[in-house]
């Protein structure tokens, strides 16, 4: 993986920030988790790019802006520059921003989804943890607010398939 020491140390730098909850290397170790489980289970996908794309995912997180996932994607395209996946790598972050593929065979970006929002499958306990997490991400959201516009991303979620038929 073109993952050298010094870039794992930046990028383990930037999912411990103070302010992320859920965002956290946590998660990050949840889905390198759920995406060697979807290599075992004997899908086939680059999963040199899928890990590389976990790590760069949530890279940038400012919470409240909507377009972290374009800018993780443009740092996975600076800071990956000599590697020859560094775009698809960066292709791969930008699907998370919808968790959608667009193509029936985007299996890597299916299976970089689903280990994504793995969370919403795990059992009730670390579920409830996960939802804490995040509420606690946007504390400075008064629930009036929050409440219909987590429900609102939770059911887009929900609107169509993830991954085309």
């Amino acid at each position: 993986m073109h993952l050298t020491e010094e870039l794992r140390e930046d990028l383990l730098a930037r999912w411990s920030e103070t302010h992320r909850k859920h965002h956290t290397v946590a998660h990050l170790h949840e889905m390198l988790d759920a995406i060697g489980l979807l290599a075992k289970s004997g899908i086939d996908f680059h999963r040199e790019a899928l890990e590389l794309a976990a790590w760069f995912h949530d890279a940038i997180y400012e919470i409240g802006r909507d377009d972290n996932e374009d800018r993780s994607a443009e740092l996975a395209r600076e800071l990956l520059a000599s590697s020859p996946i560094r775009d698809e790598v960066a292709r791969l972050v930008l699907v998370t921003k919808t968790h959608k593929v667009d193509d029936d065979d985007d299996v890597d970006g299916a299976v970089l989804c689903d280990a994504d929002l793995s969370v919403l499958g795990s059992d009730a306990q670390r579920y409830r943890t996960y939802a804490a997490a995040v509420r606690e991400e946007y504390a400075d959201v008064p629930d009036e607010m929050f409440r219909p516009a987590r429900a609102h991303v939770l059911a887009s979620l929900l609107d169509g398939p993830l991954f085309p038929h």
